[in-house]
């Protein structure tokens, strides 16, 4: 296979600046952002980030000394790769370029810079590790695993798989240098040495479609290996590898098998000399431990009266382990993980326990989250505890299950009775905020329970308020909501039976989303899934990975593929993961067009505007032909969207030049097309006069010029009359609304949108006690079979919005990655402040404004080595002050456009007042 099709670029290194008064004074403080370890991209990406309290500070050359020894490096010795002096003040994803770096490579780096206020010192140094860089290398590490039911074991619709406890110990006769385990733990893992569990991960390793890619994991146990006995200890969990109803629909839900591992050891002594233990039959394993049952889906069984005592320390008497076999392989290539795995990111302590009147007791964590529960609890040997799972109460107080499906969410705990118990699943998690407890021995309190909020382990990278205090809950909602959707990949729900990658969820709420957490990693990541997913035709699924078979041939969600790729270029500066997957992209658009454009429209539409708010509050899918929008158009306008996109991506991936004219004319072709049979002249409308209809050629400038404002004043006319000032958009429309209105003018409306409270509105959720975003717009009250209390699909393009309208933080497309950063706040829209951030790949950007009594204050934050166009409220200089200086008499750059006075500003703080 071509290594280069496995590349992923997610290497990324920050250094920090401290400036004070003389830049030449200080140093460079790097800081690794993700794992260094296992490295399998043969030309990573470096970035260093400069904080300083000098202003207008811009780098103007760069130095990357590369050292295959930290020794090497301390004496500038560097033997990979001296850039040399480069004049240029890109700071981020500089690709490495030094020698040819072999698996299990190490290298280690320094930067210098040249500023236009001085010369920096060598940055403190950081450090990668190449992993397993060829198939070969592990060829001779065997696949390990029993594939056979034990006593307990059923498979069927409800699955149950005890845990597999494996161990292996070994001898290690010289004194130990340094030593790093590879391991492939399939479904799930936890890897112990001398009885020390490795890492802090969780549900490691990230999913994928196991056929097609395997992730292992890299760690350094020198510290925990010792001169002598050791033994290495596993144990596997089932994740989405081993029956999550696979075997219940096979024809639905694709099956991998019994859980398995692969792992090596390389252990490098201190005479030089190396050795390499692997997997093999020799190691031992027992079904009998105590996790008797792991599914997603249902929950973790844990017996405590079966707990082996150090089966993972030397000494253990393994005689009655059984031996594991030589199986199988999965069949995926095998990749170092770029993305960091999962983690304990947050805990929640419960608000609320009340006693039924069967006896149980309901907890009430107060949000809606996802992770599970830590339990404390004293009784007697073989007292069972029980713990179900839900995010809201009937009106009877118990439970609310209908909308979980089949899913059991339930983890069972059995007391070994020896004192005071603590006890948290290994290979399961929950979405709630509800708990009902049964069997608790004596009467438990709010201190025997703690929440545990898994997932990925990334940044919280940006922060909101603003004066409206529903907009403000709205945001907190959304937050809770993607951060416990992300798992390994973005995930539609966290709660019952389905819990998967869904394209349409994220075509544009990663955009949102970025803003909020550094996601740059797990949606390149996603990029990789659903190329892998892709088939030979060209055909992307609607789920990536593809855990289910679905293929249905859409546009509005298949389109993910492209718009997700334009996010990391557009947040994240990433231009690799651009090139890496225009073929697959553009093998997909001709298989699009080749099979479904006719008469140049795009005639394949699955899923329509998903989830309009419906006609009834009890139903799920409006049946209403004038709430739902032509199914051609959607797909045809997202079409010649994704075009345009294609024709960036084709110039940014040095394609051939008859890419861009043939997009081009393709793209004129299904305009025209769009034009003439969608639009209706006599009411300036498209098709049936939906918003969605109309939103979508307004924003992906399909109107022609002189029929923008008429369409946009009909539009507007829709929401305000026809919808009484309400959202009447799903999925397709929403992505695109907010930004929008505001663009043509009319930010008031889209303040209204985003602040209203009554139904159909996000502030509706808001004022029916969601802590969470809804699936439905109507999730309180319809139809149970699909109302998950946790999504964030209805989000569309408020979270962007947010930030880019009402904050002013949005990167400019010509330089993006934040190097140039659009500051163009909304101040007529409603609101009277708002206070946000966001730490970019350059830095940390701020912007607070508040307006009293006619007066605008605002205060920007600009990050070193950046600049922003910094948008004002007038067209007088007279007017404003920068840093209590008038900015008629300083030196600052402006310009007047579009009825505004643009600042130019370079890095730095500044208070900005406008009369």
């Amino acid at each position: 296979m071509n290594k280069l099709l496995l590349q992923i670029t997610l290497l990324v290194f920050t250094c920090s600046l401290f400036a004070q008064k003389k830049i030449e004074a200080n140093q460079l403080q790097c800081e690794m952002l993700t794992n260094p370890l296992g490295i399998d991209v043969l030309q990573p990406r470096l970035s260093w980030l400069i904080k300083t309290s000098e202003t207008e500070l811009e780098q103007t050359a760069y130095q990357i000394l590369v050292a295959s020894s930290p020794e090497n490096l301390a004496e500038n010795k560097a033997d990979l790769w001296d850039s040399g002096k480069v004049n240029s003040n890109v700071s981020v994803n500089i690709t490495y370029a030094g020698k040819k770096l072999d698996s299990k490579d190490e290298a280690y780096w320094k930067v210098k810079i040249w500023t236009n206020k001085g010369e920096s010192d060598w940055s403190k140094p950081a450090f990668w590790s190449m992993g397993i860089l060829t198939y070969a290398e592990w060829k001779s590490t065997r696949w390990i695993g029993y594939n056979q039911l034990f006593s307990g074991d059923t498979v069927g619709q409800f699955s149950k798989l005890s845990a597999r406890y494996v161990r292996k110990q070994i001898n290690l006769e010289k004194k130990i240098k340094k030593a790093k385990v590879f391991i492939m733990g399939m479904g799930l893992y936890e890897f112990y040495v001398n009885g020390e569990k490795i890492g802090n991960q969780v549900l490691a390793p990230v999913p994928t479609d196991y056929t097609k890619n395997v992730k292992y994991n890299v760690f350094d146990v020198t510290n925990q290996l010792q001169q002598g006995d050791n033994v290495l200890g596993t144990i596997l969990g089932n994740g989405r590898f081993f029956a999550m109803r696979q075997e219940y629909k096979p024809y639905k839900i694709k099956s991998f098998g019994f859980p398995k591992m692969a792992l090596q050891l390389v252990v490098e002594y201190e005479d030089g000399t190396k050795e390499t233990i692997k997997t093999d039959e020799t190691w031992k394993f027992t079904p009998n431990g105590p996790i008797r049952a792991n599914n997603e889906y249902d929950g973790e069984t844990y017996d405590a009266r079966k707990e082996i005592k150090d089966w993972n320390k030397v000494g253990f008497d393994d005689s009655h382990w059984m031996n594991l076999m030589w199986v199988q392989e999965p069949g995926g290539f095998y990749e170092g993980q770029m993305t960091p795995n999962m983690k304990v990111m947050d805990t929640v302590k419960p608000v609320s326990i009340k006693k039924t009147s069967k006896g149980t007791y309901i907890l009430d964590m107060g949000q809606n989250m996802v992770g599970w529960l830590q339990l404390k609890v004293k009784g007697n040997s073989g007292d069972k505890v029980m713990m179900k799972f839900a995010e809201s109460l009937q009106e009877n107080g118990s439970l609310y299950i209908a909308n979980l499906r089949d899913a059991k969410t339930t983890d069972t705990y059995i007391l070994n009775g020896n004192g005071q118990e603590a006890w948290e699943p290994k290979f399961v998690y929950h979405g709630f905020r509800f708990v009902e407890i049964t069997g608790f021995p004596g009467k438990p309190t709010l201190d025997n329970f703690l929440g545990k909020v898994v997932y990925d382990d990334m940044k919280t990278t940006g922060t909101f308020e603003s004066s409206d205090e529903t907009m403000n809950q709205i945001f907190k909602n959304a937050y809770w909501g993607i951060r416990g959707n992300y798992k390994g990949m973005p995930i539609d729900c966290p709660q019952r039976n389905e819990r998967q990658p869904w394209l349409g969820d994220r075509t544009t709420g990663a955009y949102g989303e970025s803003f909020i957490f550094n996601n740059q990693t797990l949606y390149a990541k996603w990029l990789d899934d659903i190329k892998y997913s892709q088939t030979l035709d060209g055909g992307i699924p609607d789920v990536a990975p593809a855990f289910w078979r679905y293929y249905g041939d859409g546009v509005t969600w298949q389109g993910a593929y492209i718009k997700v790729a334009d996010m990391l270029h557009i947040q994240f500066g990433d231009t690799e993961s651009i090139k890496k997957h225009y073929p697959y992209m553009k093998k997909w658009l001709l298989y699009m067009e080749d099979n479904y454009l006719k008469n140049d429209l795009m005639t394949k539409d699955k899923y329509g505007d998903w989830c309009v708010p419906p006609e009834s509050l009890e139903i799920i899918r409006s049946q209403d032909p004038t709430r739902l929008t032509d199914g051609e158009l959607l797909s045809s306008a997202f079409y010649y969207h994704l075009l345009q996109i294609m024709k960036k991506f084709a110039r940014i991936s040095e394609a051939k030049p008859e890419d861009i004219i043939y997009y081009d004319a393709l793209a004129n072709r299904v305009k025209k097309a769009f034009n003439d049979k969608f639009f209706h002249k006599e009411n300036f409308s498209y098709a049936n006069n939906t918003v969605t209809a109309n939103v979508l050629p307004l924003a992906f400038d399909m109107v022609p010029d002189n029929l923008k404002e008429q369409v946009f004043q009909n539009m507007v006319h829709e929401i305000e009359v026809t919808k009484q000032g309400h959202i009447s958009t799903g999925v397709v429309g929403t992505q695109f609304l907010m930004r929008t209105l505001t663009e043509f003018g009319r930010g008031d409306l889209a303040y209204k949108l985003a602040s209203n409270k009554t139904y159909p509105s996000w502030g509706y959720m808001v004022e029916n006690g969601a802590t969470t975003i809804w699936e439905l717009w109507n999730g309180n009250t319809a139809d149970p079979k699909m109302n998950s209390q946790n999504h964030v699909m209805l989000l569309g393009d408020l979270m962007i919005w947010y930030y880019e309208n009402m904050a002013g933080i949005k990167s400019s497309e010509a330089h993006p990655g934040f190097k140039q950063i659009i500051m163009k706040p909304d101040f007529n829209a409603g609101l009277s402040y708002v206070n946000a951030s966001y730490n970019s790949i350059h830095g940390l950007i701020k912007s607070h404004w508040n307006i009293k009594r006619s007066m605008l204050t605002w205060q920007v934050t600009i990050p070193a080595n950046t600049s922003a166009l910094v948008y004002l409220p007038t067209t007088k200089a007279s007017d404003v002050k920068v840093n209590r200086q008038r900015l008629a008499s300083s030196k600052k750059d402006y310009q007047i456009k579009d009825e505004k006075l643009v600042l130019t500003l370079k890095s730095g703080t500044y208070k900005i007042e406008v009369n």
